[in-house]
């Protein structure tokens, strides 16, 4: 569907283009000559290339639209709200969460351990990556 609304667009901007390029400018132009007695005058000339103007425009515009509303609706609705469950917050530095409530975990943090001596590194280590 999106496909043959996007050739019908295509089409008609080939035409527009075709039929602003045929119109007489103040210079000239690209306009048709203007030879005595043919088809049509200048002023038929004029009023028929306007109204194709006008007309393709017009059919420019909606198919324009068209595939603006085409492209929004096949997309899915999104909220920018999560609606999701939180992700836990995690911190650099903080302790693990221990099950059981924020009270037993600051009475573990109470608890006196033994403090062990960190020991210092021989030589600098480069950073390993996990």
């Amino acid at each position: 569907m999106q496909t043959v609304i996007i050739v019908i667009h295509l089409m008609i901007v080939a035409a527009l283009i075709g039929v602003v390029l045929l119109q007489r400018s103040e210079g000239g132009g690209l306009g048709i000559g203007g030879g005595g007695g043919g088809f049509m005058s200048s002023r038929g000339t004029t009023n028929l290339l306007t109204r194709t103007t006008a007309i393709l425009a017009a059919a420019f515009f909606v198919t324009s639209l068209f595939l603006s509303w085409l492209a929004t609706y096949q997309r899915k609705p999104a909220s920018i709200l999560n609606t999701g469950s939180p992700a836990p917050i995690s911190q650099p530095g903080a302790p693990p969460a221990i099950p059981g409530g924020l009270l037993d975990s600051l009475k573990k943090q109470e608890a006196p351990a033994a403090p062990a001596a960190p020991q210092a590194p021989a030589a600098p280590q480069a950073p390993q990556s996990k």
